[in-house]
């Protein structure tokens, strides 16, 4: 996979991040340069709307040195830039994008929703499952919503395409009124009798979600 994609794959910049963090810009691209530790490379980065760009110059010749992944590399010369070439890149990411894992409109509105009402971010936990993350309350740190993307035979879906869903926190006698495996689920990788998944590519309007998001938060008490 392309080292830029991989780096940046899934992920969108806060423009006053990047200018916090040195980045210039002209008109709207986001341009930012910085000597290698060898002072005889440069690494510029061009950040627009529409791609990310990076790449290491060479001061000398003015030509664009050419980083090849070759395995046989490690501890030279050319492992060494490389290696510095994507910590640079893995700080920029870190300290100005933010994730953009989910991409429905219906998750992207209850992201926004939790951060204006609770302040709260997502957290991506875990290495290995860069899809799913959580939020939880400042007070206790106890999570109240999770959202992942599975594949829909997961929950007990015929169609095996990805979908995203959020799991939250209820009243098991609520769990066992509203659950019928069609529009809410038992808790997919949850407690079953304290946690319901809803898939969200179903028609509940979204209001009723929001409410339940907010009855989940007072359970996380």
């Amino acid at each position: 996979m392309d080292i830029i994609k991989e780096i940046f794959d899934n992920f969108i910049y806060d423009s006053k991040k990047l200018l916090n963090f040195g980045f210039k810009k002209q008109n709207n691209t986001y341009t930012y340069n910085q000597l290698l530790s060898n002072k005889q490379f440069e690494l510029k980065v061009i950040i627009s709307d529409k791609d990310i760009k990076a790449d290491v110059w060479d001061k000398d010749t003015n030509d664009i040195y050419t980083l090849v992944k070759v395995e046989s590399a490690k501890g030279t010369f050319i492992s060494k830039i490389k290696n510095e070439f994507e910590t640079i890149l893995y700080d920029i990411r870190d300290n100005c994008f933010t994730p953009d894992v989910f991409k429905t409109a219906t998750a992207k509105e209850l992201i926004k929703y939790i951060k204006d009402k609770y302040n709260n971010d997502l957290e991506f936990l875990w290495q290995k499952f860069p899809n799913n993350a959580i939020a939880r309350r400042t007070d206790n740190k106890k999570w109240y919503i999770a959202f992942l993307t599975i594949k829909g035979n997961k929950i007990g879906l015929k169609d095996n395409k990805e979908i995203e869903i959020i799991d939250i926190r209820m009243k098991p006698e609520d769990i066992e009124k509203l659950v019928d495996n069609k529009v809410y689920f038992a808790g997919y990788h949850m407690n079953k009798k304290h946690w319901i998944t809803i898939p969200l590519n179903t028609k509940i309007d979204i209001s009723t979600i929001k409410k339940l998001i907010d009855e989940s938060f007072d359970l996380a008490k």
